[in-house]
């Protein structure tokens, strides 16, 4: 499904997020501001705004970015080669449940829409904390719905009816938007899912709400020994 819709998914984004998603991922991604990590790994980084982003904003060695859609890590290395960052970031065919890193590799995990599509989604998150060095931290942006009655209807209208239908008209692909709103709804959010952040080891474990609640950051740390 990514696949299909890789040419035209940041024109998708940007259309359909009015352009805040880049504002939430530089809010999530400044959540490590003071931790100045110097290995960075961005989980289903897709097209590679997160990561891109993440070097302008932090300056880290280094930034990998594993996604298991090809055509998506197309995209991105033809936006990492128009920035110039091919030094700086390197993108791999990759699966969040089956990381192919070592034990304690990075400083810091981040992934940005993506852990609603893990198939096994505890699994995923014990490969992120994994990787992990002690002390590193783990970024999660997710969509969340809003808990104000009248932003919940206006959201449930426009993810329901509005997104899918300018996904048609735009980049062909009703399906994938639909899917969209499907694995929103079905996202264990808020303190649900950092739950399941506590369950699965993480410690420090926190969320932060954005703009009336439609999308949440959600931090957790790995233990010190």
């Amino acid at each position: 499904m990514f696949d299909r819709v890789a040419n035209r998914y940041d024109v998708m984004n940007r259309l359909l997020s009015a352009g805040i998603d880049i504002k939430w991922r530089k809010k999530a991604i400044l959540q490590l501001k003071n931790d100045k990590p110097k290995q960075i790994l961005d989980v289903a980084t897709g097209t590679c705004d997160m990561a891109i982003i993440s070097y302008k904003l932090l300056r880290p060695e280094k930034i990998t970015g594993i996604d298991i859609s090809g055509e998506m890590l197309k995209v991105g290395r033809k936006k990492i080669e128009k920035e110039g960052l091919t030094s700086v970031i390197e993108l791999q065919t990759g699966d969040s449940e089956t990381i192919n890193f070592a034990d304690n590799s990075f400083d810091a995990v981040t992934v940005a829409f993506g852990v609603r599509n893990f198939e096994n989604l505890e699994s995923g998150l014990k490969e992120m904390l994994r990787v992990l060095k002690p002390g590193g931290k783990l970024i999660v942006l997710e969509f969340s719905r809003p808990r104000t009655k009248i932003f919940r209807s206006l959201y449930n209208l426009y993810m329901s009816i509005v997104a899918p239908e300018v996904a048609r008209w735009i980049a062909r692909n009703k399906k994938a938007y639909q899917y969209l709103n499907q694995s929103a709804n079905l996202f264990p959010e808020r303190q649900n899912f950092v739950e399941i952040l506590n369950r699965t080891g993480y410690s420090n474990t926190s969320f932060k709400p954005l703009s009336a609640g439609i999308c949440c950051i959600y931090i957790g740390e790995k233990l010190v020994g």
